[in-house]
């Protein structure tokens, strides 16, 4: 990530950002950010902006008063990935061509988004696709992550791409964006696309709490394939407990979401931030929830 020259941290040493998206409750972003800036010795506050079913113009209320109270911006989350994109000033060139955001900071009054979700997913995934050969990737969830995992397994250079998602015009729809850089095809069932691939990754909703489905049955699950999954809340979830006891290789979506708020972060402020101090503040999140949940 480049820096933001002329950020209001240059003048001061504290921000104001947060996070718009439902359900949030439980998200580890405030924790993350508010941890690393500790350690930069700057002061923020990050303050969760929890509003479900909000309509286009309730989005652009919102997004106006992020433009004028004084935040350095914010970050967005699902479902809002792709309302915001067109409510925005200015797009980054990789927002832009994914068509989603889910890092929007202010710049001399004007919003402008960006999509840390890509440059984190390449950072977490990497190792992954690597040990595969590059083969070919399962993708379940064409909306805004989806996109945005979509774009880094192309810049990764996977072998080809099977995208299946429950709404087919979105899959259409994504698999044209990606036209000329990945060999992509649309899957018809969750079985067509993890026919023959090496990896596979869940981009939907799917096994965030409070659901506890599984978006790829466990008989299509084994031990030649690598599993990862965007949703943390739970950090285990049930595809992935299923993908390990298969003797899968797998990643939960721990690194992609303190890849994805270092990035945004620095986006933020203009400051790199210590992954490892967020992945502590991470880890002590899903700590206290998993005693929380075992006490109750």
């Amino acid at each position: 990530m480049q820096p933001a020259p002329h950020h209001p941290t240059s003048s001061g040493r504290r921000f104001l950002t947060g996070l718009l998206g439902a359900p949030i409750a439980h998200s580890a972003a405030p924790a993350m950010h508010e941890r690393a800036a500790e350690v930069l010795e700057l002061r923020c506050h990050y303050q969760l902006i929890e509003i479900a079913g909000a309509s286009r113009q309730e989005l652009k209320v919102l997004l106006e008063g992020v433009r004028r109270l004084g935040f350095a911006g914010i970050n967005v989350t699902y479902p809002y990935k792709e309302a915001v994109v067109d409510l925005l000033d200015e797009l980054s060139p990789a927002a832009a061509l994914i068509g989603a955001v889910n890092t929007v900071i202010v710049r001399d009054g004007r919003l402008i988004g960006h999509n840390t979700d890509t440059t984190g997913f390449t950072r977490a995934a990497g190792p992954l696709v690597d040990a595969s050969a590059h083969g070919a990737v399962a993708l379940i969830g064409a909306g805004g992550v989806g996109k945005a995992i979509a774009f880094a397994l192309a810049g990764l250079g996977v072998g080809g791409l099977r995208i299946f998602d429950r709404e087919a015009a979105k899959t259409t729809q994504l698999a044209a964006q990606l036209a000329g850089r990945i060999q992509t095809s649309v899957a018809d069932s969750v079985e067509d696309a993890l026919h023959g691939v090496a990896g596979a990754v869940n981009a939907s909703p799917v096994g965030m709490l409070p659901s506890l489905d599984r978006p790829i049955p466990d008989v299509l699950l084994h031990a030649g394939l690598w599993v990862a999954d965007a949703v943390y809340t739970p950090l285990w979830t049930p595809l992935l407990t299923a993908a390990k006891a298969s003797g899968a290789k797998v990643m939960t979506g721990r690194e992609l979401a303190i890849y994805a708020a270092a990035d945004a972060f620095e986006l933020f402020t203009g400051q790199v931030p210590s992954t490892a101090e967020m992945g502590i503040a991470f880890d002590d999140v899903m700590a206290k929830r998993y005693s929380a949940s075992h006490a109750a």
